[in-house]
C-alpha cells in the first residue's frame, strides 16, 4: 500500500514533466533558464525542492538521531543560509547578467581556461550531489517493495531523466511547485502524529539548545561547524540552485524567491532533526540499522502519512536530481565543450548536445551511489570541494576589482590542494569512516575530522589575495570581458548593466 502511493505520486510528477516539455519548442534559452520567465511561486518552490531533498531529510534524521540536532540540522540550516546570502547580495546582480549556467560567470571574469577548471569541478561536485539523492531512492525501493538496492538507483534515475530530458528547467520548474506542495503538508502531518501520538522528547544533551556540539570538539563541534560553512557558503555556487536564478523572470523575483526559499527550508529542516530526536529517545532508533526516518515510517506511522513523507522525500529527491543533471549537462556541454545557442539554423545545437550529456553524466552519478551508500555526508562532500576551489574566485569576483585569472587560478589550485590532501590523510569524514579515499597515517588523528574544510577555504583566500595583489587584472583580462558583452569599467559584474542573452532566431556569440 505505501510503495502504491508512492508511486502514485511519483507517476504524477513525471506525467507534468512531460507535459510541459512542450514549453520548450526547440530553444536552449527555454530548455536551461525557463525562456527567463519564472514568477516567485515556482522560483522558490524549486529553489527549496532543491534544498529539501533526501539529504536534508533522511541524512538530517539519521545524523540528529545519531549525534544530535546540530550534526543532522546544519544540512538543511546550511542551505537555508546560502539562500539566505544569496537573496541578500547575489540573486539581483546575477540574475540581471542574464547568464546561461554559473561557469558563464567565471569565463567572464577570468577567461576560457578558469572557465573550463570551474566546470569540471562543478561536474564532479555535482555528480556527487546527485548520488545522494540516488542512494535515498535506493534505500527506500529497498525497504518498502525489496526491490535491490542497486536496481532502485537504477530506477529512480530513469524515471528523473525521462522527464529532465525532455523539458528541462521548465519541468524542472513545475514538477517541483508538485514537490514542495506534497513536502510541506507531510512535514505539517508529520509533527501534528509525533506530537499528539508519541509526544516530543529530546536525549540529554542532544538537543538544539545544547550548545556543547558547537563549541566542544568532544561533541563533534569541528564537524557541526564545517557542516554549517560548507553549506551556508559553499552552496553559493551551486549550478542548480543558480540555474534557478537565472530563470527567474526579473531581478527581484530571484531576490525574493531566494528569502522563501530561505525560510521554508530552515523550517521544514528543523521539523526533520525534532522528529528524529524522538525516534532515538522514545523508540531507540539507530542509524546504525538503517535509515531512522525509513524505520519510523514503516514500523511506527500510520499509512497514510508514510506514503505522504515518503512521496515528499521521493519528489524532493527527484526535483534535486533533476536541476543537478540539468545542470552538469549544460555546463558540460556549453562551458567545456563550447556549444553555443543558435536557433536559427532550425537545430539548436547547445539544446541538442545537453540532452545527449546527460547519458553520461547519470552514469557517474549512479556510479558514485552504488560506491558510497551514504546521503547526508555525500551532500557535505560536495559543497566541500566547492568552499575549497571556487568559492573565493566567485565572491572576491563579483565584489572585489583586482583580482585577475592567476588569482583565481591560485585559489582554485590551493584551496582543493590542502583540502584533498587533508581528505587523504584523515581518518574519518563529517563523523563517519573514511572508506572513499583515505591513506593510512599517524599524522592526522580522528579528532581533526572537520577542520579540514576551514583550512581549505582559508588556503584558498589566502592565495587568491595575495596573488590579487602580487599581479592585478591585466588589459588582456579586461578585453575578455568586453568581448562577452560587460563593459571594461564592470570589472565586478555584481554593477554591471543586464547583458541581454540572443534573441530567439539568432546564433549567439562565441568566445
Amino acid at each position: 500500500m505505501i510503495i502504491a502511493g508512492v508511486g502514485i505520486s511519483v507517476l504524477v510528477v513525471v506525467v507534468v514533466g512531460i507535459v510541459v516539455a512542450r514549453k520548450v519548442d526547440g530553444d536552449s534559452a527555454n530548455y536551461l533558464v525557463a525562456g527567463r520567465s519564472l514568477g516567485i511561486p515556482l522560483v522558490a518552490a524549486s529553489l527549496m525542492a532543491a534544498a529539501v531533498d533526501s539529504n536534508a531529510t533522511v541524512g538530517n534524521t539519521d545524523l540528529t538521531a545519531t549525534f544530535g540536532f546540530w550534526a543532522g540540522a546544519s544540512l538543511p540550516i546550511g542551505l537555508a543560509i546560502c539562500l539566505l546570502i544569496t537573496g541578500l547580495f547575489l540573486a539581483k546582480p546575477l540574475n540581471r547578467m542574464g547568464l546561461f549556467t554559473l561557469a558563464d560567470f567565471f569565463r567572464l571574469r577570468y577567461g576560457r581556461g578558469v572557465e573550463v577548471a570551474s566546470s569540471i569541478l562543478m561536474i564532479f561536485a555535482f555528480a556527487i550531489l546527485m548520488a545522494g539523492n540516488l542512494v535515498a531512492c535506493g534505500f527506500l525501493l529497498e525497504r518498502f517493495l525489496g526491490i535491490d538496492y542497486t536496481l532502485g538507483v537504477v530506477m529512480a534515475v530513469v524515471l528523473v531523466l525521462v522527464y529532465t530530458i525532455g523539458g528541462g528547467m521548465f519541468s524542472d520548474a513545475y514538477t517541483s511547485a508538485i514537490q514542495i506542495s506534497i513536502t510541506v503538508v507531510a512535514t505539517i502531518a508529520m509533527l501534528w502524529w509525533v506530537g499528539t501520538s508519541i509526544g516530543f522528547s529530546i536525549p540529554d544533551g542532544m538537543g538544539p539548545l545544547d550548545l556543547g556540539q558547537l563549541t566542544s570538539t568532544d561533541q563533534g563541534a569541528a564537524v557541526n561547524w564545517a557542516t554549517l560553512v560548507s553549506l551556508g557558503i559553499g552552496d553559493i555556487v551551486a549550478i542548480d540552485f543558480m540555474q534557478r536564478i537565472f530563470a527567474a523572470k526579473s531581478p527581484e523575483v530571484a531576490r525574493r524567491s531566494c528569502l522563501t526559499g530561505a525560510a521554508g527550508t530552515a523550517i521544514i529542516g528543523v521539523s526533520y532533526a525534532m522528529v528524529a530526536l524522538t525516534a532515538a529517545s522514545t523508540l531507540g532508533l539507530k542509524a546504525s540499522d538503517g535509515p531512522v526516518l525509513f524505520a519510523l515510517l514503516d514500523d511506527y506511522a500510520p499509512p497514510g502519512l508514510a506514503i505522504l513523507v515518503l512521496s515528499g522525500i521521493v519528489a524532493a529527491s527527484f526535483s534535486t536530481a533533476s536541476g543537478a543533471i540539468l545542470a552538469t549537462s549544460a555546463v558540460a556541454v556549453r562551458n567545456i565543450f563550447g556549444v553555443r545557442r543558435a536557433v536559427s539554423t532550425g537545430h539548436d545545437p547547445l539544446l541538442r548536445w545537453t540532452r545527449v550529456a546527460m547519458i553520461p553524466i547519470v552514469i557517474v552519478g549512479v556510479l558514485i551511489a552504488l560506491r558510497v551508500a551514504q546521503t547526508g555526508i555525500l551532500l557535505t562532500l560536495a559543497f566541500d570541494l566547492l568552499l575549497a576551489g571556487l568559492v573565493v574566485p566567485f565572491l572576491l569576483g563579483v565584489f572585489w576589482r583586482r583580482g585577475g585569472t592567476r588569482a583565481a587560478v591560485a585559489a582554485l589550485v590551493v584551496g582543493l590542494t590542502v583540502r584533498l590532501g587533508l581528505f587523504v590523510l584523515t581518518p574519518t569524514m563529517y563523523g563517519v569512516p573514511n572508506d572513499v579515499l583515505y591513506v593510512h597515517n599517524t599524522l592526522v588523528p580522528a579528532t581533526f575530522d572537520g577542520w579540514p574544510t576551514m583550512y581549505g577555504a582559508l588556503a584558498s583566500l589566502v592565495a587568491y589575495v595575495v596573488a590579487a595583489m602580487a599581479w592585478p587584472r591585466t588589459i588582456t583580462e579586461e578585453a575578455w570581458a568586453i568581448a562577452d558583452g560587460l563593459p571594461s569599467e564592470a570589472v565586478a559584474p555584481a554593477v554591471a548593466p543586464p547583458s541581454s542573452p540572443a534573441p530567439v532566431g539568432a546564433v549567439e556569440p562565441t568566445t
